[in-house]
Formats: C-alpha cells, structure tokens, sequence
C-alpha cells in the first residue's frame, strides 16, 4: 500500500454517498467516477480496439451493461475499507460507429448511469451526498484513421483522438463538468490463432477537484488484450487503467483493472460476457466488474463472380497457337499472325537469315547457324567481344566498343591514349608513364582524383629534418604545374605524417616543418601563398600497420588535399 495515499485515506471521518437529495457542494466535487470505457461499437473486445476499419459507410451499433461492485471506496492509514461511496454501479453504454473509405471510422458512445448506490459520509468540513436517479453520463464522440495493415493482419496501427461532452451529472459522479480531449495511439494484430491489441493516449482532463485530498486531472490511458480465436470465439484478457500526471503511478491516482472476456460471433452479431477485479485502489477501480454486450456489427460481404456461361467449342487449331487450321498456313507447327496468308501461322523469322525468331539469338540481325545455340542466328564474331567482325577493326582480338572512332571499334581499349592498354593501366582515365609497379603503371606522378592531388612518388626529406631532398623537387614541379592549370583550386591543404617511431610530440613538429618546407618550396616557385596551408598530423592518422617498416614506410608521407574549388574541375593530366 502507498504509504502517501494511506496517509491522506487516512484522514477522512466517514466518506460515501446518500440516498438524500444533492447538496449544492457535493455537487461541485463530483466527477466522472467510471473508469469503463467501452471500444467503439464493431471492435473484438470489450475495451481494446480491434481496428475492424473495412468497407465504407459500413455501420455498427452496440449496448453494454456494465456493473461494477465499489467502484469508489477510501481507506484508512492502514488500508482498510472506510466506506464505500459508491457500493454499486449499473450503466449501460449505447455505441455506434461508422467506418468510412476503408480507414477512418467515427465513433459515438453514450452512457447512462442506471441505478447506483452507496453509504453517506464527510471528508473535513465538507459533507459528501449523491443523487440515485437515473443519469446521463458524458457522452463520447471518436475518430480514429488506420495507418498500417489490414484487419486479420499481423500487425495494424491507426491513430485517433476522444471528446466528452461534458452532458453527465457531476451530482451523481456520471460526469466531470468540462470537456475532456483524449489523442490516442493504437496497435492490433493477429498470428494464428492469437489476437492482440493495445492503445496508448493522454486524456486532457480540466476536472482535478478530486475528493478529498486524492487529485483527479490530466492522465495518461493505457490498455492491452491478448486472447485466443478459435473460429466464431475469442476469448482472453483485458487489461486497462490511468494515471493521474501529476502524482502518476501511485495507488490513489492510479486506478487498473483486469477482466477476463468471451466474445461469440454469429453472422453479423456479437454476443460478449466478461468480468474481473480491479488491481488498485485507485478512485474509479472497483472491487469487481461484470459485462454483458450484444452488437451488430455486419461483415464485408464478398461479391460473387458472374455465373460463367458455357461457350461452343473453338474451332480445330493443331498446333496450339491460336490460329485456327483453317486459316494457318503451318497448322503443325506453332506461329504468329502475319498479313502475308503464306506465312499466317508460321513460326517467325524477323531476320529473314532462315533460323526461326525461336531458336535465334540475334532475331533482328541476320546471321548464319552455330553449334552454340547462344550464337544461333547471329552474325560471326571470332574473337567473341561482342562485336560483329563486319563492325570490328580488330575481329581476331578480344576488344571493346569504340563509337567516337571506328578504326578502334572492337580493339583492346586505351581511354587515354597514353599506349597502355586500360586493362593494365592504373590510370585509364589520364595518360601518364609506364612503371614497373602495376598500382604506378599508366599514371601520372601527380594527378587530381576525389578532393586530392594525387602523387605516385615520395617526398623525400633529410633524415629527421625538413629539408627537402633534390629528389623531391620533380614531383613537387608535377604538384606546382597541376595547381598552375587549375587556378580553381583555390585553398590547398598541404598535410604531412609520420610514422610512430619517436615521442608523438616531435613527431607533430616534425610533420608540421616538412609540410612548411612542402608549402615553402610552393611560393617560392611562384604558388600564391593565399592558395596554400601547411598542417601536420604526426602519427595520429596511420594508413598502414606502423607494426611493419612497409607500414611505417608508407605512413611517412606528404599529402595534398583540395579544400576550397570555385568548379568542378577534370583530373589534371600532368606530362
């Protein structure tokens, strides 16, 4: 028991309702005590929403009797029942709905508190009576629009949002005095024979009057079934509750119950029973809860396929093309329509090379036969490149196609012209030497490709210093002609590394001075010192295992990365 709600349960004298006539504050504290909310009218459940949304201008109308044993009782510090205010409840819940488009249904529920009774009673200084008659409760109006899936489906989400109207009696507890707005969220689905459901929403509730010193307001709702299909039946439990934000979870604010339901179809009836307890002693959560519901709720009713009418049999067609005998000029052989009745029927030849469209491979180029039934029908082709030799410069070596220059039309591909061919290259794209490292083969010492300018030869420097090496001075001609030829580069970032041989710290200096010495040599070769940065990085970006020399070998490097370009500019072919 919470020791919070004991203490303030605690506190009260006596507490209950009266048979007497309604006085005028009693009425004032009153609230809508029923924490029973019935689905819309055509739902599987009593509570839990089954998102039957088929059809259109499909309705259903439904009546649930709803008797609920103490609904609203308090309790001392020792959680013992006082009074009960309410001892019993009966109300009906008149339903309908109408489902529109296949998606979105509307909703209307209206309650109407039957009889109830109860013990008059006092919390401090304010004395508690109710009125027994007959009383409209708050009705209800919803629309909900379906998201995801289909009803029957493993999965199905739709969205939606409550009003009540506040048309109840605050004298007789069926009503809160003030609108109440409920979005909500909500989930069902079915795998064999278990069905699903659950609803999530937040209740915006002005009533917070409470009784007592137990807070009403603002709540989240929450809801979830599980049961069994078994044809016409589904049986299972329901589980639904609130929570009071403001004081959200605790035993007063917090009312839960649990009702074990059956639910029988029968063409487009529903007949439904249920009960169970409440879980919690919060305001509204009864001791026990009975259902009884009968709906009607009609199905999608399937339209029936056109009778088929029998038909005389067709004309004799031998070969099975749909060409009657009659008229097919080879009625033993399968073929197609033609103008020319001396070829109506017969198998296709587009070609005209006397292989059948049927078993040629190049049915609209006139070729010769072949063993290979993939070649079938197509022109000759020796070096099998794909390229007929009539087309083909170079028909007895494996080669590519070549529109823009028919004298390479079917030869060995060299994009760039630089006398290697692509398939050794590295560089296809960008002339450049030969080499006897295939990754070097064919490129350039220095080229522009993904932001950088890419060099194929080492900056060398003096060992542990940043003095260049004259070895060096070559490629950083290669690197000064490429920003010389693109003066849309506007900020080049020269960046240099190490490996992790020494203190991180020297490293970091070292790296930084070569890049410097890298950025001097630039500028003093004629760069604008605006175009260029000097970074280093020591060992801190590795492009290798630093574990092996090869490794280390290659994280000593100097790179160029493009920063700042006004265009999109081509990779540099550098001499």
């Amino acid at each position: 028991m919470n020791a919070k709600f004991c203490s303030i349960l605690g506190s009260l004298v006596v507490v209950g309702f009266s048979a007497a006539a309604p006085v005028a504050h009693a009425q004032d504290e009153g609230f809508a005590v029923n924490r029973f909310e019935p689905a819309e009218a055509g739902s599987d459940w009593f509570n839990g929403e089954s998102l039957d949304l088929r059809g259109h201008v499909r309705p259903a109308i439904g009546l649930t009797i709803d008797y609920a044993h103490e609904p609203l009782v308090l309790y001392d510090a020792n959680g013992d029942e006082v009074a009960p205010l309410i001892e019993s409840q009966l109300t009906g819940h008149l339903g309908a709905s109408l489902v529109l488009w296949e998606r979105l249904r509307l909703g209307v529920s209206v309650p109407l508190v039957l009889t109830q009774s109860g013990e008059p009673g006092s919390v401090p200084g304010t004395a508690i009576e109710y009125s027994d008659d007959t009383a409209l409760g708050d009705i209800r109006a919803g629309l909900d629009v379906r998201l995801v899936g289909e009803y029957g489906g493993p999965f199905n989400l739709a969205i939606g949002a409550q009003v009540h109207i506040p048309s109840g009696d605050r004298s007789a507890y069926s009503g809160d005095g003030a609108v109440r707005l409920t979005p909500r969220l909500l989930i069902s689905g079915d795998a064999s024979v278990l069905a699903y459901s659950a609803r999530f929403g937040y209740a915006f509730r002005a009533q917070d009057d409470g009784i007592g010193d137990v807070a009403t307001g603002s709540e989240l709702s929450f809801g979830a079934t599980l049961g069994l299909r078994f044809g016409a039946f589904l049986i299972g439990p329901e589980l639904w509750g609130t929570t009071v934000i403001e004081e959200a979870f605790e035993e007063a604010t917090t009312p839960l119950e649990v009702i074990l339901g059956a639910h029988y179809k029968l063409t487009n009836w529903i007949f439904s029973l249920g009960g169970g307890p409440g879980i919690s002693q919060g305001l509204g959560a009864p001791e026990l809860r009975l259902l009884a519901s009968i709906e009607w709720a009609p199905g999608i009713e399937e339209e029936e396929p056109p009778p088929v009418m029998e038909e005389p049999p067709p004309p004799p067609d031998r070969d099975d093309d749909r060409i009657i005998d009659a008229r097919d000029a080879c009625p033993d052989e399968r073929g197609e329509l033609s103008d020319d009745p001396k070829k109506n029927g017969c198998p296709p030849d587009s070609d005209g090379d006397g292989i059948y469209d049927a078993q040629d491979a190049c049915k609209d180029v006139a070729g010769e036969a072949h063993d290979d039934m993939a070649k079938h029908g197509c022109p000759p082709d020796r070096d099998d490149d794909g390229i007929t030799d009539a087309l083909d410069s170079c028909p007895d070596v494996k080669g590519v196609a070549n529109d823009k220059d028919p004298s390479k039309h079917g030869c060995p591909p060299d994009e760039d012209g630089d006398g290697i061919l692509d398939s050794d290259d590295a560089c296809p794209t960008v002339a450049g030497p030969t080499h006897a490292d295939p990754a070097k083969n064919g490129c350039p010492k220095a080229r522009v490709e993904k932001g950088q300018i890419k060099i194929t030869e080492r900056i060398e420097f003096k060992t542990g210093s940043a003095k260049l090496l004259p070895s060096s001075f070559e490629i950083l001609e290669e690197v000064k002609s490429i920003l010389d030829k693109n003066p849309d580069i506007t900020k080049l970032s020269v960046e240099g590394h190490t490996d992790n041989v020494g203190r991180a710290k020297y490293n970091q200096r070292l790296s930084q001075l070569r890049t410097e010495s890298v950025m001097k040599w630039l500028i003093q070769n004629g760069i604008d010192r605006k175009r260029l940065t000097a970074t280093g990085y020591g060992s801190t970006v590795p492009i290798a295992d630093n574990d092996t020399e090869e490794g280390r070998e290659q994280n000593r490097r100097v790179e160029f990365h493009i920063r700042e370009q006004i265009k999109s500019s081509e990779s540099e072919e550098a001499p």
